[in-house]
């Protein structure tokens, strides 16, 4: 099981109250929502190992260079140094992020983030290296394009909590995309994804992205078909099409997850005992996380 570990404890962060704090008054809301969040997905699919992969860096600049626009409306408003590159987090929520890293060390579940690369990235990886089944844990459709049915990957989308997750198979995909995991990528940068700051390709959404890919079978079969004149494309698809191949000749780079970054070792094995019960017990203390933190644990050995 591989953990979107920012996705979860986002909404984790909007889905407990802030009035959730330490006895020192710091919000932790998002660290119990996600120690809670944890403790339900392994109680519920009881996984053999589980990673909480984490975004290093949530906007790599190797992808900016290919698309600049790339979650630039993310980024924290200018300034006056120029000093930009932080992702805009609610305040009450970034001091939470340093004791999630702390919980989960010591309670021996691995986290596992590598620079410059985002945590989409990390999951890529580890799916591609996977011997058995794989369930990817995300709010994130980007990671659609990891679905493979052969090799039973799956994404797990919480529609509410994470006790209610949509099972997101290549069935789902065709119904509802009429793509599969592997034609997911051309299908998201042809429609575009204003939430990555992706612009897509003008005229052509989801549905007419989906048609010309039922018609040609990929992004090079359609941009083949641009320069046939017998294929069937309207005029204004040939010239938006024609019009955007800068775009579309580096999109795909930056839509695909990687699938080989470099790893540090670790130790997947969900642990059933704390890695450090005395580390444990004090952060316990410290931020108020006795109840959430006593669930997971108890299930953890169960």
């Amino acid at each position: 099981m591989l953990l979107d570990t920012a996705s979860l404890y986002f909404r984790a962060y909007f889905g407990v109250p802030d009035s959730v704090r330490a006895p020192d008054g710091t919000p932790v809301n998002a660290v119990r929502g996600l120690l809670d969040f944890i403790g339900r997905l392994v109680h519920d699919h009881r996984p053999d190992d589980l990673v909480a992969c984490w975004d290093n860096d949530w906007r790599p600049q190797w992808r900016v260079d290919l698309i600049p626009t790339y979650k630039a409306h993310r980024v924290a408003e200018e300034t006056p140094a120029g000093q930009t590159d932080e992702e805009e987090i609610p305040d009450t929520l970034s001091p939470q992020v340093p004791i999630i890293e702390d919980v989960l060390a010591v309670l021996g579940i691995a986290r596992v983030g590598v620079t410059p690369y985002e945590a989409d990235d990390i999951i890529g990886t580890l799916t591609a290296r996977a011997k058995g089944p794989v369930d990817i844990v995300t709010g994130d459709r980007d990671l659609y394009q990891l679905v493979d049915d052969a090799r039973q990957v799956r994404v797990l989308y919480p529609l509410k909590g994470v006790g209610t997750l949509q099972m997101t198979d290549e069935a789902w995909l065709r119904e509802k995309y009429g793509v599969d995991g592997a034609g997911y990528v051309d299908l998201a940068l042809l429609r575009g994804d204003p939430s990555d700051g992706l612009p897509g390709v003008p005229g052509i959404g989801e549905k007419t992205a989906a048609k010309l890919l039922d018609a040609y079978g990929d992004l090079d079969g359609i941009m083949a078909a641009v320069d046939d004149p017998k294929a069937k494309l309207t005029p204004s698809q040939r010239k938006r099409l024609d019009e955007s191949r800068a775009y579309v000749a580096v999109a795909p780079k930056v839509v695909r997850v990687a699938g080989d970054v470099p790893l540090p070792d670790f130790d997947a094995t969900l642990p059933r005992e704390p890695h450090d019960p005395a580390a444990l017990e004090a952060l316990a203390e410290q931020w108020g996380l006795g109840g959430a933190l006593q669930r997971l644990l108890t299930v953890l050995q169960h």
